[in-house]
């Protein structure tokens, strides 16, 4: 993934927002993650954002989540995943 980078910004004067709804798509140039708060009483999802960004910067991501996702497992126990999710 190459040297970790880190940001001129606070990272605690970033909004937060809560995400368990993500539709990705791409084409030859980029890759977009859009994510939300899905609310299934009414079976529709709350847009927060959408992630733009190059196939090389979404290979980076992915890596860093899978290894975060290790990590997490390591301490916590494996990750259960809902049928339903």
């Amino acid at each position: 993934m190459g040297p970790e980078r880190t940001s001129s910004r606070n990272e605690n004067a970033v909004e937060g927002r809560y995400a368990n709804f993500f539709k990705i798509g791409y084409n030859s140039a980029e890759f977009i993650i859009v994510y939300g708060q899905y609310y299934p009483e009414n079976d529709q999802a709350e847009l927060c954002g959408r992630i733009i960004t190059h196939p090389s910067y979404a290979k980076s991501l992915l890596s860093a989540l899978q290894a975060t996702v290790d990590e997490y497992e390591l301490k916590f126990g494996e990750i259960q995943q809902d049928s339903d999710r």
